[in-house]
């Protein structure tokens, strides 16, 4: 069973409940996010970063450690493009189910992670997004706590189950809007159609005129209203 007519209408419930999270920018800028999770991945990873060169796309990524330290290069290569980067734990565990001293291990093991590729301190990666989206008033407690910012969506396609190209473009199209916060995923599930997915899309989304932002961005543009 596909969940993705469900993503929306999460959205709407969890966003007004929870609005200490990043759930999409500011809606009367024409301007989206791309974010990746799940990688670095050693083929699907330069395959989408080629896509976003090609256009000249300046995206967001959430990273597991596990895969960083598998593929330092990769993540250099999208650092060094001006990538923004985030968190999505150490190896996927959702952070429900870690206690609260495995949770802080498996955010500063992927940050740790990052600074031995990329020379990324610690401070500079901030942005976490839980793994599948799950989390608790606590979890988001204890990120604000230690000083990390929670990362959610407001465009999810349900990429990972591979429902095929032309479906996760239509998804998104159909549910686009001003300050559309989009989730892929460039890792082990959903990374083998990501390049072209977005090869696909970004066209798409250039024509209809928005402009490509990162998270940071976003954060920013809430701060000012």
């Amino acid at each position: 069973m596909q969940f993705a007519p469900l993503f929306p209408i999460i959205h709407r419930i969890l966003q007004p409940s929870f609005p200490s999270c990043l759930w999409n920018g500011e809606p009367t800028t024409k301007a989206i996010a791309l974010t990746f999770d799940d990688g670095p991945h050693p083929q699907y990873t330069p395959e989408l970063l080629a896509v976003l060169d090609r256009y000249n796309i300046t995206a967001s990524f959430f990273w597991l450690g596990a895969c960083v330290n598998r593929n330092p290069s990769i993540a250099k290569a999208i650092c060094d493009r001006g990538h923004w980067i985030g968190l999505h734990g150490y190896d996927h565990r959702s952070f429900p189910m870690l206690s609260p001293i495995e949770l802080k291990d498996s955010l500063e093991k992927t940050q740790a992670a990052i600074y031995d590729a990329c020379d990324l301190p610690a401070e500079k990666v901030r942005d976490v997004r839980p793994p599948n989206g799950l989390f608790t008033p606590k979890t988001l407690n204890l990120l604000q706590q230690w000083k990390y910012r929670p990362v959610m969506w407001s465009v999810v396609p349900e990429d990972w189950v591979r429902p095929g190209v032309k479906e996760v473009v239509q998804r998104v199209l159909k549910q686009v809007q001003n300050g559309s916060l989009i989730v892929l995923h460039d890792g082990a599930c959903g990374g083998q159609e990501v390049a072209a997915t977005i090869q696909l899309l970004i066209p798409h989304l250039l024509e209809q005129g928005y402009q490509f932002i990162t998270v940071d961005v976003f954060w920013r543009q809430l701060e000012t209203l």
